[in-house]
């Protein structure tokens, strides 16, 4: 039996943050609609390689491909903002850049999850959940 963290975005970008310290190409993760949608987010911003829902009992796993072998990375940095003690809202307007745009943050707002440059063209605020870069 293993322990479900109550964070389950923190649990993701863990699992993703290890697979690339370590060189792997790919991971497995319980899956969450909340998972899925960040996960989304990446590969369409060029993050993450691909992935797809693997069914099995008694829970699916999202399969991530974080890159192709033989290829590097893309993701130098993911970190958690928003935490489950300490939340960081912020309005439209004051969404922060990462890296002078070369990363992008991950907004939760009243209309999803969208990065911080859709949730500015939006005018739309939120709770900043992940930076990556």
């Amino acid at each position: 039996m293993s322990l479900q963290s109550t964070d389950q975005i923190a649990d993701l970008i863990t699992r993703i943050r290890n697979a690339v310290m370590v060189g792997k190409t790919e991971v497995l993760v319980p899956t969450s609609k909340l998972k899925e949608a960040v996960i989304k987010l990446l590969v369409k911003n060029g993050y993450l390689a691909s992935f797809d829902i693997v069914k099995a009992e008694p829970r699916s796993m999202l399969h991530i491909v974080i890159n192709e072998p033989g290829t590097v990375a893309k993701v130098s940095e993911i970190t958690k903002i928003s935490k489950p003690g300490r939340r960081v809202y912020s309005a439209a307007a004051e969404l922060p850049t990462v890296k002078s745009g070369r990363g992008m943050i991950i907004v939760s707002t009243s209309k999803g999850l969208m990065t911080g440059k859709d949730a500015k063209k939006n005018h739309l605020g939120g709770e900043i959940l992940i930076k990556v870069w």
